[in-house]
């Protein structure tokens, strides 16, 4: 399995490569896998290739690689701290979190990695590992049990080669991963939930139209009945939480509400391997939209078990999408 990144440390992807060349290029470039715990753009393998020439082959050049990158990936763990405010006054939310760094990444680039075995020690499914879920949730993992977790279970390096990447020993290693399965498997959604529908097929196809109708409609009530009992709706950075229809209306009503008589306009794309919409927002003086960012549908079943909604618009042009529209 490996990590894929719109930039580093964003989004796990499907296997580890096997070779130097799973880091980005020297010259930055988007390429197959670096260490997805921090959640942050900072640069790690970038920081990785500006030291290959310390490299004294005393151990395998891509375990190497991710010690220098892991190491950056922990001190901007260290050093995270920033919420975003809601864009309007919103209602009570079900709970309020800490901000989780997440960041969706295009379908269409991950058609361009290479499916390279991982290591023996991997334990979670290619498809796993891309999906909103999978990375939110290691997430509520301390920094180092979130870095042992993907590089054991994810990744599948040795236990013996994750206490050298992290300065440690192997007993403290097996420790935090114990630790770490424990809460992240208490994180993850249910083995037995209802499977999403197949992506592009004729189920998936009507069931986001029929959201994307209502969502452009504000038919709050028409969107809500989609929804299975137990949905999320979240906004990272923001972090506040909603569950349940009667939660998330009550959150889509107080928006509908901020924005007056101006509706949103979506534009179908696909995300983290989920389908997902850039959002635009019709401009009352001039016949523009202009982009608000974009949301990600996690299906289950016939329903809709999660509504995460990115307000930075700078992931956009990742998707091939615009800052404005003509309406």
């Amino acid at each position: 399995m490996t990590v894929a990144r719109p930039r580093p440390c964003h989004a796990v992807r499907s296997r580890a490569a096997a070779s130097a060349g799973s880091l980005p290029s020297s010259g930055g470039a988007p390429a197959s896998s670096t260490p997805a715990w921090s959640g942050r753009a900072i640069g790690p393998g970038k920081a990785a290739w500006r030291g290959l020439a310390g490299f004294e082959e005393r151990t395998p050049v891509r375990a190497w690689l991710y010690r220098i990158a892991t190491k950056r990936c922990l001190n901007a763990l260290r050093d995270s701290g920033r919420r975003q405010p809601p864009p309007f006054e919103p209602p009570e939310p079900t709970s309020r979190g800490e901000p989780i760094w997440l960041e969706p990444y295009p379908d269409a680039l991950l058609e361009g990695i290479p499916d390279i075995a991982p290591g023996p020690e991997a334990r979670y499914q290619a498809t796993e590992t891309i999906e909103l879920a999978f990375i939110a949730a290691l997430q509520h993992l301390p920094p180092r049990q979130r870095a042992v977790l993907v590089l054991r279970d994810v990744l599948g390096f040795r236990t013996a080669e994750v206490a050298d990447m992290l300065d440690s020993t192997e007993d403290s290693v097996k420790g935090a991963l114990k630790r770490a399965r424990a809460t992240f498997e208490e994180r993850l959604p249910a083995a037995d939930r209802q499977r999403p529908p197949a992506p592009h097929s004729p189920e998936e196809r009507a069931l986001v139209r029929r959201f994307a109708d209502a969502y452009q409609a504000d038919d709050i009530d028409g969107l809500v009945a989609l929804l299975t009992d137990d949905a999320w709706f979240t906004m990272p950075l923001v972090p506040l939480q909603y569950q349940g229809p009667p939660a998330i209306a009550s959150f889509l009503r107080s928006s509908a509400a901020s924005r007056g008589p101006r509706r949103f306009r979506l534009v179908p794309t696909r995300a983290n391997t989920q389908p997902a919409f850039g959002v635009y927002l019709r401009d009352e003086h001039a016949p523009v939209a202009h982009a608000t960012g974009l949301l990600v549908l996690t299906l289950q079943g016939d329903q809709i078990a999660a509504i995460t909604r990115f307000l930075d618009t700078s992931v956009l042009p990742r998707f091939g999408l615009p800052r404005t529209l003509p309406d």
